[in-house]
């Protein structure tokens, strides 16, 4: 692959994360101050809601820098060896720890659609858990193609 291609999606993986950043930073905050208000008997809410939601940044900005690793090995032409397979099981289980965070998260969702009537905040979480999931099916697919396409290689290697 060209270099060019591969500074494009390295670019593409540090504009991803900067919105979210963005988001961390400004709006979590709010969320979390919105929920308190919300139920003013459950202080506890707000910590609840910052945890949860700061939670799942780890795994997201941890799945950005292995997807920066993946393009890496592209690069030096390292993207069929077992390093490439690696981060893909990397990004596979960063993608499920995200669903699974916001699947305990959804009773918090559910609390603050209910009392501030409004049902798309249970839609965007279903979203994030769904689109979460889909990431680590096509990661777990391109971690199968690749494993099998190393054992390819390293059995014709052997024949030959």
């Amino acid at each position: 692959m060209e270099r060019g291609t591969t500074l494009f999606l390295k670019a593409a993986v540090i504009l991803i994360g900067i919105p979210v950043l963005a988001l961390c930073i400004f709006v979590v905050p709010e969320i979390a101050n919105f929920a308190s208000e919300l139920y003013p008997d459950h202080s506890y809410l707000k910590y609840l809601v910052l945890i949860d939601l700061y939670a799942t940044a780890v795994p997201f900005y941890f799945a950005l820098y292995q997807a920066f690793k993946l393009l890496g090995y592209i690069d030096k032409d390292k993207a069929f060896s077992e390093l490439s397979v690696r981060v893909l099981k990397n990004i596979k289980y960063c993608a499920i720890t995200i669903s699974g965070l916001y699947v305990a998260g959804m009773p918090l969702f559910y609390l603050i659609a209910e009392k501030d009537d409004a049902p798309g905040i249970i839609v965007i979480g279903m979203v994030v858990i769904f689109a979460s999931l889909v990431i680590a099916v096509f990661a777990a697919v391109l971690q199968r193609l690749l494993k099998e396409a190393i054992d390819i290689k390293s059995e014709n290697d052997l024949t030959v």
